[in-house]
């Protein structure tokens, strides 16, 4: 969709709505909040709100921590913040491929299932349940949820031609992809070229882009929090609501301790994951479990105690799962996230796609069909549009034989970029104790014929387009830790 600035938007507003009309979140159901929210952005776009929304938005990979993350904020933080002119959040799913409904679902089951687990047991209001199942789950996301995709199709349905300018507060990331050349912590999101978001608060535990605006230009109270560490955004932004006084105790707020707690829990492996979990992921563990059991009326349905344990597996089992209905191109971009890198001495950029799997990568390759059809598939998606990778980087982590966790690394160049195949070399000596990076194996017991002699040396090649699959010996080295250490490695070329 093209956009051009124009005076008016076309339909004009049949009324304004004052933020008197606009309930606080914390005296609505979790769902409730979510429908009003919905109907809050189409009010703006119409014209009809007294004062602009706040919109939440997670990081593109849109995994469980970042969608949560949004929901939770925007829940407490809803005509809270700022302080001294509170206004509405909406929460923001950051898939512009993907409307919230059906193609929601089959995405991100775990999400629904988080969403399920939260609202359902037991369901503070009888209209507001719905079974975890693609259908009757589909249609109350769709009533519930925006994603990017809905935004833009919003847009479109209003007849929405001219730019916009909305405010935006980031949560589990820091720079926008698009980012504005001169305004500091403004820029659009991918599938958004008509919005132009500017940064007014920010919470996240990854790395410092150095793309946000500082403390002093943001509005009144707004908090601009980013400390690397933490195993999930949702125990930052649980201690940050506790410490600003905007989580009460109430029904209602079981709701939001059981969607926080999901992601903590599935970010952390259960507060099991080496070198992930910090003293702050407990803490948020411990005061949202205690936030549910101090409410027993609104933690357990009608057949017991609420069970911390059987909650945790039920999301796991859904997003351990969530793979099997996806291509396999719908795989790589399912948890993906991109960077681009200057070499300091040729001044070559290098972009670099990293795509994270809760599947073995035999079970990727034989999903593709084989590995020459799995090298096909890698090389169509790094070229494809809006990508357009000189390297790409897939990371497994995945529950192998004897319950050990493990992780897989294959780094793949995918094109003529003399910087791209020095970086990944750089990256390889100067990082591979770090990773405890050998010769790949299989870890989940498996006969895997299609990964076995000359097969399996098609995933390692020095030429024409240089690639490698490893086992990663080192747990802990997340998509956190690996990414720096390859962009660092592009950038000191």
């Amino acid at each position: 969709m093209m956009c051009q600035q124009l005076n008016d938007v076309a339909h004009p507003p049949a009324g304004i709505w004052s933020l008197a009309e606009i309930n606080y979140s914390t005296t609505m159901t979790l769902l409730q909040f979510l429908r009003q929210a919905r109907q809050v952005h189409l009010r703006f776009l119409s014209g009809a709100l007294s004062e602009p929304p706040i919109y939440v938005i997670g990081n593109p990979s849109a995994d469980l921590d970042s969608i949560v993350s949004a929901i939770i904020y925007s829940y407490c933080a809803n005509n809270r913040l700022p302080i001294k002119s509170p206004r509405p959040h909406i929460p923001l799913l950051n898939l512009p491929n993907f409307p919230a409904g059906t193609e929601l679902y089959r995405l991100r089951p775990e999400f629904s299932a988080a969403l399920w687990s939260s609202t359902n047991f037991p369901a503070l209001k009888s209209e507001e349940k719905f079974e975890n199942t693609l259908q009757s789950a589909g249609n109350f996301l769709r009533e519930h949820v925006m994603t990017v995709a809905d935004f833009a199709q919003s847009l479109e349905d209003q007849h929405v031609w001219k730019q916009i300018l909305a405010d935006a507060t980031l949560v589990d990331w820091n720079a926008f992809p698009r980012p504005s050349e001169t305004d500091k912590g403004s820029g659009s999101l991918t599938g958004l070229s008509c919005v132009t978001f500017r940064t007014v608060a920010c919470i996240d535990h990854h790395v410092d882009e150095g793309s946000m605006p500082s403390i002093d230009a943001l509005p009144e109270g707004q908090p601009m929090i980013i400390q690397p560490g933490p195993g999930s955004c949702a125990s930052l932004i649980t201690r940050e609501l506790r410490q600003r006084k905007l989580w009460d105790a109430t029904p209602e707020m079981v709701q939001v301790a059981k969607l926080a707690l999901s992601a903590v829990l599935i970010d952390t492996s259960n507060l099991t994951a080496e070198g992930k979990v910090t003293d702050l992921d407990r803490m948020a563990v411990e005061f949202l479990q205690s936030q549910i059991e101090e409410q027993p009326q609104a933690a357990a349905n009608a057949k017991g105690d609420w069970d911390l344990e059987a909650f945790y597996k039920n999301i796991l089992h859904a997003k351990q799962n969530s793979l099997d209905l996806l291509t396999i191109g719908e795989v790589l971009d399912r948890d993906y996230k991109d960077w681009t890198e200057t070499s300091q001495s040729s001044g070559k950029t290098v972009k670099m796609g990293f795509c994270s799997a809760v599947k073995p990568m035999r079970w990727i390759v034989q999903k593709a069909g084989g590995p020459e059809m799995f090298l096909d598939s890698v090389r169509s998606f790094a070229g494809s549009a809006g990508k357009d990778l000189d390297v790409l980087v897939i990371m497994t982590a995945f529950t192998g034989t004897n319950d050990k966790f493990c992780r897989e690394l294959f780094v793949s160049v995918t094109g003529d970029n003399e910087a791209a195949v020095k970086g990944v070399k750089r990256f390889v000596e100067h990082s591979s104790h770090h990773l405890g990076l050998i010769e790949w194996s299989p870890l989940d017991g498996e006969d895997i014929p299609e990964l076995a002699g000359d097969c399996l040396s098609i995933l390692n090649e020095k030429s024409p387009l240089w690639r490698k699959l490893w086992v990663q010996t080192n747990a802990a080295g997340s998509r956190k830790q690996v990414a720096p250490l390859l962009r660092a490695a592009v950038a000191k070329l």
